[in-house]
């Protein structure tokens, strides 16, 4: 009677042994295998930015941060200062709009008509950016006779960046606690100081957060702006219209298909300025995210 007993219990324990023992074969296997996939698409990211890096750092220099460009070769000055400017005129355009957007979908959107803008915010996100590019090549560039210049090229920027502006504001702007708005309004503000006087600046750690991510956005594009802003090797001469500027992604693109090792140094220096340019952006709303969760 005492075999018969123990034989069942024994052959459960042994079911139990095996069923733990599968469970752990399957979660390492499954493991390993997220493993694999982390690092086919970790080894070519790291791959570039260590090449980018040893090639970048080895093209910077003096000259290169003082020199305009002179055909192939030269200094990347144009450059700089043409990716600048672009990024402020964007900035300059898109903010105020893009925040005001925010507002009105934050305070005011609940109707039909805040569903719509909603609805094509998310539309225009998804727009590729050649797209943008080409829809302003033909109105802009060709229809309105602005050529190549900083205007239409900032206006697509601007475009690009209007969606993101407005859907981070409204956001933002909605985790405000309702009773901070019935409390300014108990005092008898309007809307106009309630939204001046209360929210903005409650929201401002996130709005410049959301500025921050837009400009990080305009400075590593390029699509648009070969179609609007064209190419310089001259600084920028102050003019919004009728005058193409240089960019740093430009140079990326272009010089690195080129046969000759200058161009190749300057599209390896341009890659480097563009990827700590976009990684100190965002540090930078990261550490504003930090102090005002603080």
């Amino acid at each position: 009677m005492t075999e018969v007993a123990i034989a069942p219990s024994f052959n459960r324990a042994a079911t139990k042994h095996r069923a733990v023992a599968g469970r752990k074969l399957r979660s390492s296997l499954g493991w390993a295998f997220c493993g694999i996939c982390f690092l086919l698409v970790a080894a070519p990211l790291i791959d570039i930015i260590l090449l980018v890096l040893v090639r970048g750092f080895s093209a910077l220099s003096v000259d290169l941060l003082t020199q305009v460009t002179q055909g192939v070769s030269g200094g990347l000055l144009n450059a700089i200062e043409g990716t600048i400017v672009l990024s402020i005129g964007a900035l300059i355009i898109g903010v105020p709009i893009g925040v005001g957007a925010g507002v009105y979908l934050s305070e005011f959107g609940d109707g039909r008509f805040g569903q719509t803008v909603r609805f094509l915010a998310d539309v225009l996100t998804g727009v590729p950016s050649i797209v943008l590019g080409y829809f302003s090549y033909v109105t802009m560039v060709i229809w309105l006779g602005w050529q190549f210049s900083v205007l239409a090229a900032s206006i697509t920027l601007a475009i690009m960046i209007l969606p993101y502006m407005a859907k981070m504001t409204e956001l933002v702007l909605r985790q405000i606690p309702i009773p901070m708005r019935e409390a300014a309004y108990a005092l008898g503000a309007g809307d106009r100081k309630v939204v001046l006087r209360v929210l903005l600046p409650v929201a401002l750690p996130g709005i410049l957060t959301a500025v921050l991510l837009s400009l990080a956005i305009s400075v590593g594009e390029t699509a648009p702006l070969i179609y609007t802003a064209g190419w310089s090797n001259y600084l920028w001469d102050g003019k919004l219209v009728r005058s193409p500027i240089g960019y740093l992604t430009y140079v990326i693109w272009s010089f690195i298909n080129q046969p000759f090792a200058s161009a190749h140094a300057l599209a390896f220096a341009a890659a480097l300025l563009v990827m700590m340019t976009v990684l100190a952006i965002n540090l930078a709303a990261r550490a504003i995210l930090r102090v005002r969760g603080g």
